[in-house]
């Protein structure tokens, strides 16, 4: 075994055989993203009313002679807490999440908020909003606002949904738009096409075609 692998995967000895599944309040997600890189999830969840959770990302990569390669390390603490409310009507969820880079010295905190409704028989409406503050000391606007919000409509019988959102960065330096459709061909084939800023002249568009396969 190489010391690479010995590294990552000496925390499984630790904890031993840990599933990573929703009702275990232990994380533990080892992953083998390439022949010499390799990455790993641990933390913990604790179910209250908000639900908490907390851990590291942490992932290297080697060379063929086992060397770690310089800057492929990362070591990255996170949090979460999360409080979700189901009613007949719809469904509201906030979060909170904080993510700190301890190699490079970046982090980011995001607050969101979603919600969906049944407006008819028809007619479904889901919204969210979110608002993230980053920290990049390698970046010119090494701290940087940014506020979204976005509305789709959904047809859940014709399996179509037209949503539309906007973007806002360090209070009005940076303002984009975006409308789009999305509409299912087939159970797992989907096509979307969406416009950004539609009303600039330089607007963008995209079309695209999602398939999707379960094994």
């Amino acid at each position: 075994m190489t010391t690479l692998k010995k590294i990552l995967l000496s925390g499984a000895c630790l904890l031993g055989p840990l599933p990573a599944k929703a009702d275990n309040l232990l994380i533990w997600a080892p992953v083998r993203v390439s022949e010499q890189s390799y990455k790993a999830t641990m933390g913990f969840r604790l179910p209250f009313e908000w639900e908490t959770s907390a851990g590291a990302d942490l992932a290297l990569a080697s060379t063929d002679g086992e060397a770690i390669q310089p800057g492929s390390g990362q070591a990255t603490f996170w949090g979460k807490i999360t409080k979700a409310r189901v009613t007949p009507a719809g469904r509201a969820q906030e979060d909170a999440s904080l993510r700190i880079d301890t190699l490079r010295g970046s982090g980011s905190l995001m607050l969101s908020r979603s919600r969906s409704f049944i407006l008819s028989d028809s007619l479904d409406l889901q919204t969210s909003r979110a608002v993230s503050l980053g920290y990049a000391p390698v970046e010119t606007r090494q701290t940087s606002v940014t506020a979204t919000q976005a509305l789709k409509l959904i047809y859940p019988w014709t399996g179509t949904s037209i949503s539309a959102g906007s973007s806002l960065t360090d209070f009005g330096k940076d303002f984009s738009t975006s409308v789009g459709v999305s509409q299912a061909v087939l159970p797992n084939l989907n096509l979307n096409a969406s416009v950004t800023d539609p009303l600039s002249p330089g607007r963008s568009a995209s079309v695209n075609v999602n398939y999707r396969v379960s094994w």
